[in-house]
């Protein structure tokens, strides 16, 4: 366990000293704060815009984060040839894949909670300024607690992004790992189609394929209820918690494999 966190901590702090997350979370945030600039431009629908701009920032950075961070956690070491000294150490495999995922998830909490704030801090100087009657008006109020439902499963996402990017980089090259990554991340936002693919294809072989596919690949649309929050729609806290439970267990699935991947590697 104490190995598990010294490896976290060292990947947070070089995360800190490489500023890529950071310039990526300050460019959100001022992604967000545009979005107030923006929001006037549209009468009565600015706490939307701004809602919807914020929540998409916080996904869309995030991504990139997981990603390019990600697929660099086990290959970087591999090319300074560090893995030898720290595989010399009294360190095993499977501890120097968890911590270096729960050092990627560390910075990625930081990151999400600061744009988190900087979200909340535009809706709360937008519910300021606007009179009572105007906010009356809304379909939810500025200050939303509910938006952290939103980002909470959000973030549940970027989690299973930065597992299936330590996965690929395992054993693939950094370029490979961020395309592959890339690739389940497009398919699994499209993932519910392929459960209905019987539909529009009369193709036995590849109706098995889609099937496969979908009870492979994780499904990222499921996580998506930005919709929902904005327009102040009711979501089951039922599903939420299913939806999490779903996420975990796919990312201990992906943490498992690539512990068998990495603990099979040859590094002599």
């Amino acid at each position: 366990m104490r190995a598990t966190s010294w490896i976290a901590v060292n990947v947070f702090k070089e995360s800190v000293r490489d500023r890529v997350p950071y310039n990526l979370a300050l460019f959100a945030v001022l992604l967000i704060g545009a979005s107030f600039l923006l929001g006037q431009l549209t009468a009565g629908q600015d706490v939307k815009i701004i809602k919807d701009l914020g929540l998409a920032a916080i996904a869309v950075f995030g991504l990139f984060i997981a990603i390019f961070i990600g697929i660099g956690l086990v290959s970087k070491e591999v090319e300074r040839r560090s893995i030898y000294s720290l595989l010399s150490k009294p360190i095993s495999r499977p501890q120097f894949i968890v911590g270096k995922y729960a050092g990627l998830v560390l910075t990625l909490a930081v990151n999400v909670a600061v744009m988190t704030v900087a979200l909340y801090a535009v809706l709360g100087y937008l519910t300021y300024i606007q009179t009572p009657a105007a906010r009356s008006a809304w379909d939810a109020p500025g200050v939303d607690p509910r938006l952290l439902e939103a980002i909470g499963l959000i973030f549940v996402e970027l989690m299973i992004v930065t597992a299936i990017a330590l996965f690929f980089s395992t054993f693939s090259t950094p370029l490979l790992a961020a395309a592959l990554t890339f690739g389940l991340f497009i398919v699994g936002h499209f993932n519910t189609d392929l459960k209905n693919f019987d539909k529009i294809v009369d193709s036995l072989p590849a109706v098995w394929l889609a099937r496969g596919v979908y009870h492979t690949v994780p499904d990222f649309s499921a996580f998506d209820i930005k919709t929902e929050v904005v327009h102040g729609l009711p979501v089951a806290a039922g599903y939420i918690g299913t939806t999490v439970g779903y996420g975990f267990a796919y990312i201990a699935a992906l943490l498992v494999v690539s512990v068998l991947v990495f603990s099979r590697r040859d590094f002599k």
